[in-house]
């Protein structure tokens, strides 16, 4: 596997150094600093491909070139920002940047109730509990027709988790989901965010999926003129949120997806993390069934506590057997002749970084830690192999 580290620009506390001394060889980037939906230019694409090339590394992976929500939506302007899609595609095809990961979740891209959760060592790491996140969404948002999401036991349940909570921790609780996007330091607020809810009323799981769909029929054939590999990210967590449609959450959406549009170009970010969640899916058969159409790895683990809360655990720890995944992801890079790019993702928050300021999941320690412990399982496993 091609190890890389994400690096969200220069604006980032973890640095280039930093990253190319824990072992990376490449960096997976994007230009936040272009509005959603703008083209991306040869020059602003060469300008940071130069940067990371001065540091020794390589750009190997966009994560992520993001979709316009009018394009999830299919209203307004959205023809045009799939226009400038496919300028942003070339762009970056002539730059040599071949790999793009893109997500099609309506407004939030993940969601997480607790940042700072304390593991036995210390050690931070995000977790995800649906009754604080019944709380947020009912009783602190007061989302239209929320309750009908929820039955009157998980509200009653949601409510006196909520009860305990002082005005402190009901204040990060609403700041912890309504997180700003990958690379920006700007939180939702309820307005906005009500606003943003309002515009996805009329559209469902179907609707969404027609519009995925239309998008992709647009854009894979640039994708492959250019001989670039497009990779979606499941959605994460793999089930609604905020009333939201949810379509990359399983085997059977990914197999949509693909169908739809058979391009070996149209392919998935193989997430241990996201899919990992949803029990039901089985990640070997994903492997099995998919393997062809997987051109970029997110290596991560979870743990579910309950049937309702799970967060993120070791890379090497958790509900998924990483070593199983690995081995699996081996041989099929074997089969396919290819070293698919990978990074850790997630890890945990170390007391050497407390004082950074980093975004969440994403302080250098704990993703070090995660690369290293992968490398090392993949150095074994390939023994083995031989």
């Amino acid at each position: 596997m091609k190890q890389t580290m994400r690096w969200f620009g220069p604006q980032d506390t973890v640095t280039l150094i930093d990253i190319k001394q824990a072992g990376a060889t490449g960096i997976v980037t994007a230009l936040h600093q272009i509005p959603v939906g703008e083209i991306w230019t040869i020059e602003n694409i060469k300008e940071r491909k130069q940067i990371i090339r001065e540091a020794g590394l390589e750009w190997v992976v966009v994560e992520s070139l993001p979709v316009h929500e009018e394009i999830k939506r299919a209203s307004g302007n959205y023809l045009q920002y799939i226009e400038n899609y496919k300028i942003s595609l070339k762009n970056l095809a002539d730059c040599g940047i071949k790999i793009i990961t893109y997500n099609f979740m309506p407004i939030l891209d993940w969601v997480r109730t607790d940042h700072n959760f304390i593991n036995e060592d210390g050690s931070r790491a995000l977790l995800y509990n649906q009754l604080a996140f019944t709380y947020f969404d009912v009783f602190l948002l007061k989302r239209p027709n929320a309750e009908n999401d929820y039955s009157d036991d998980e509200k009653a349940n949601a409510l006196q988790f909520g009860n305990k909570l002082s005005e402190e921790e009901q204040a990060l609780l609403f700041k912890n989901v309504l997180l700003g996007l990958p690379g920006s330091k700007i939180n939702f607020t309820a307005e906005q965010i009500l606003s943003l809810l309002n515009n996805y009323a009329e559209i469902d799981n179907n609707k969404l999926r027609k519009n995925l769909i239309y998008f992709l029929s647009e854009i894979t054939p640039v994708a492959d003129e250019c001989g670039s590999k497009l990779a979606i990210h499941p959605d994460d967590p793999p089930f609604s949120v905020l009333g939201l449609p949810r379509i990359v959450s399983t085997e059977k959406d990914i197999k949509t997806i693909f169908e739809a549009v058979p391009s070996h170009a149209n392919g998935l970010c193989y997430c241990t993390g996201s899919l990992g969640v949803d029990s039901k899916n089985n990640l070997e058969k994903i492997i099995d069934d998919f393997g062809d159409r997987i051109h970029f790895l997110h290596l991560r683990n979870t743990f579910h506590e309950s049937e309702n809360i799970f967060r993120e655990s070791a890379h090497l720890e958790g509900d998924t057997k990483m070593e199983v995944i690995v081995e699996k992801l081996l041989l099929l890079m074997n089969k396919r002749n290819v070293s698919l790019p990978m990074r850790p993702d997630h890890g945990f928050l170390h007391a050497v970084d407390e004082k950074k300021e980093t975004y969440p999941g994403y302080s250098l320690t704990g993703r070090l830690k995660g690369l290293s412990e992968l490398r090392g399982l993949e150095m074994g496993i390939a023994y083995k192999l031989k």
